[in-house]
């Protein structure tokens, strides 16, 4: 018995995706400059300069945890700062919520703050506002109000129409529509998204130190300028046992918000007291 020919058109396309993957993959590879000699001694170069920090100097724990403290209060204000002003763009970006006209200039907006990175837009607030955590923590939240806003359009795009549908055949107005038939079904994702968002801006945050905006980042890079491996060691103990902490917290508050909030009593509460017949 003969076997079947599988067809040319899907085995050309996968060759044509492998090709187009694994060819500028190697051609990028290339660029970066990177001998085989090199590759062979970076394990080692590695775990010396880890060895070098143990074990850690814990003489200046108050210092650090200050540090800690003060790249979590960047990332939180940073954090409150994006959730707050992405929420109305994101509405104002969804297309089942607003008109052409408005989404599609709200979208390049957005697209435009996503466009630079927190570095570079530290780096263009520094001379504005000096070095310190008050320029990290401008860089963070205008980035977080791009990537939130974005994904807060994507969320409410994404919401069951059903309800929404049922309110405005009850007679509701728009602003009973979105506010219960949209925003109980998307606020629980919107809500862990901010959270992750968060989580995200910690580790920014302590980026942004190196280079002058204050927070862990600046001290460790202090320690590591002038080679006390020792005191660089305690700092990045300390720094990823916090960053570890936040993220499992985080973590169970999110899926906390997403597996116990459904929004749908709201919705049927609004649904009745819409329907229901006024006393005359």
């Amino acid at each position: 018995m003969n076997r079947p020919i599988a067809p040319t058109a899907p085995r050309v396309i996968r060759w044509v995706v492998t090709t187009a993957i694994v060819v500028p993959f190697v051609w990028a590879a290339l660029g970066l400059d990177v001998s085989l000699d090199r590759l062979v001694e970076a394990p080692g170069a590695i775990w010396s300069r880890v060895a070098s920090m143990f074990p850690p100097d814990w003489g200046d724990i108050s210092e650090i945890l200050g540090k800690v403290l003060e790249s979590v209060n960047v990332a939180w204000v940073g954090t409150i700062i994006g959730a707050t002003l992405s929420l109305p763009l994101g509405y104002l970006a969804a297309t089942n919520i607003s008109p052409r006209w408005v989404t599609g200039p709200v979208r390049g907006l957005l697209s435009a703050i996503r466009a630079f990175p927190e570095l570079v837009l530290a780096i263009m607030f520094i001379p504005a506002f000096g070095l310190g955590p008050f320029a990290a923590t401008l860089a963070i939240g205008l980035h977080s109000i791009g990537t939130l806003g974005k994904l807060t359009s994507e969320v409410l795009e994404g919401t069951d129409a059903g309800p929404v549908e049922a309110i405005a055949s009850a007679g509701g107005t728009k602003l009973q529509q979105l506010r219960f038939g949209v925003s109980p079904q998307a606020m629980p994702n919107i809500i862990a998204y901010w959270l992750y968002r968060f989580e995200i801006n910690i580790r920014a945050s302590a980026v942004l130190g190196v280079i002058g905006a204050g927070g862990v980042g600046d001290l460790l890079i202090g320690r590591l300028r002038f080679r006390e491996w020792e005191k660089a060691g305690a700092v990045l103990i300390i720094t990823v046992a916090v960053v570890l902490i936040i993220d499992f917290a985080s973590s169970a508050i999110r899926r906390r918000i997403i597996t116990g909030h459904s929004g749908t009593g709201r919705v049927s509460k609004a649904l009745s007291l819409l329907v229901r017949p006024r006393a005359t």
